[in-house]
């Protein structure tokens, strides 16, 4: 199948004009993604008593996803430096089929596990290669809005992913809920396929070439600030189900409504991640997480009243959607020439995150309860304000070009 043709950037050219077909092509593709991710939430019970397997057991089919996602998103752009990125797209999207079919049909756990890792394949490699490839499909100016776009896709599949295959899998059972999830990733990988143009390898990949980009001046404290503000929401995610259950007394048609409250906040944050960058980048890396502290602290005041927690949670969910849209305009801004290394690096710095923060919300909470929770959190979120604030200059995201440009623009506008 030929692909449409663009002109496209390179780290020292921008795309002639944007590409924004393709640009919803790779979200539709993020969003089976994380749906894919996510469906186990709501449906892990039937599937551990389908296959024989405690429900234990059953989790550990989301471990072995994080864990190949980690490998896949840092070694990726070496082993397929030599490939057109187009190719690499379609293949994973690939993987992504072939995924949920095999978890739909799996005769046993052990095929099941096969296809979860295969999933870890897809999403660790697709994630590390999204924000590279945005910012080659569309000019300078118009990055923000399309990495903005392809989180919009993860943020609305989050929200839906887990409620919707909760009650999809109690009508027409588990495995068709995985056989919904292959068709929406074959409309993905079709989609890809008429709109992603042929997009060359750009730069040198090495084995060196991941150490050379953690030495990066302020990467490396970039990515400190990142995996400080994920252990911090994952640790009091995890957790919050108990804390609205036992601290906040709720019911359970009032706990799946509060959980909906911060999908959706999460999603309209998302929504305003565009315009955070193009006019407020720095102090937005600095302030969120600052935010997310005194939500923190919020939670633990008036963790008791209903109505103040609620609102407290659509707070944190609409502060926390735009932090990885923000840190991931920022990875492919510092590192242009290594820019899918540094995304695989800015993908496991979150997988990881999330596995660390979920064992010390643990900690925490066998230690303290829910308090001892969104304690940790709240001093998670605070010191990945000050890493940024200490350790993190200055980066605009409009170049001096863009600056330029509109300046020529008001002066003949005056």
């Amino acid at each position: 199948m030929e692909s449409k043709e663009y002109e496209v950037s390179t780290p020292t050219t921008e795309a002639a004009k944007p590409a924004w077909d393709a640009i919803v092509a790779i979200a539709l593709g993020v969003a089976a993604l994380i749906m894919a991710e996510f469906l186990p939430a709501g449906l892990l019970t039937p599937m551990a008593s389908d296959l024989g397997v405690t429900e234990g057991m059953a989790g550990q089919a989301v471990t072995a996803t994080s864990i190949f996602a980690v490998i896949t998103s840092l070694l990726l752009a070496f082993i397929t430096r030599k490939l057109d990125r187009r190719h690499v797209l379609l293949g994973l999207s690939f993987l992504l089929v072939c995924s949920n079919l095999l978890v739909a049909f799996a005769p046993t756990f052990s095929v099941l596990l096969v296809g979860r890792v295969l999933l870890g394949v897809s999403l660790g490699g697709f994630w590390s290669m999204a924000a590279a490839t945005a910012a080659r499909l569309v000019p300078q100016a118009n990055v923000p809005t399309a990495i903005a776009i392809i989180f919009g896709g993860s943020s609305f599949a989050s929200v839906f992913a887990a409620p919707l295959s909760s009650y999809l899998g109690n009508v027409i059972g588990w495995r068709n809920v995985f056989l919904l999830s292959a068709g929406i990733s074959v409309c993905g990988l079709a989609l890809q396929a008429f709109t992603l143009p042929a997009l060359k390898p750009i730069g040198t990949t090495k084995l060196g070439t991941l150490p050379a980009v953690l030495k990066t001046p302020q990467f490396s404290s970039g990515m400190l600030a990142v995996a400080l503000v994920f252990c911090g929401h994952f640790a009091a995610f995890t957790y919050l189900r108990p804390f609205l259950e036992q601290t906040t007394r709720v019911g359970p048609n009032a706990l799946s409504a509060i959980l909906l409250t911060f999908g959706v906040a999460n999603f309209i944050g998302t929504s305003f991640a565009g315009m955070l960058i193009k006019h407020h980048f720095y102090r937005a890396q600095i302030l969120l997480p600052l935010a997310l502290f005194a939500t923190g602290l919020g939670v633990l005041a008036f963790g008791g009243s209903a109505l103040a927690t609620t609102t407290l949670i659509f707070s944190w969910g609409a502060v926390v959607g735009p932090v990885p849209v923000i840190w991931s305009a920022w990875v492919a801004r510092k590192v242009p020439e290594h820019a899918e290394t540094a995304g695989g690096i800015f993908v496991a710095a979150i997988q990881l995150s999330a596995a660390v923060g979920a064992m010390a919300g643990g900690a925490a909470f066998d230690l303290d309860g829910s308090i001892g929770v969104f304690s940790f959190s709240a001093i998670s979120w605070l010191l990945s304000s000050f890493v940024v604030g200490a350790f993190i200059r200055t980066l605009s995201f409009a170049d001096d070009s863009i600056r330029e440009t509109q300046e020529m623009v008001d002066f003949c506008n005056a």
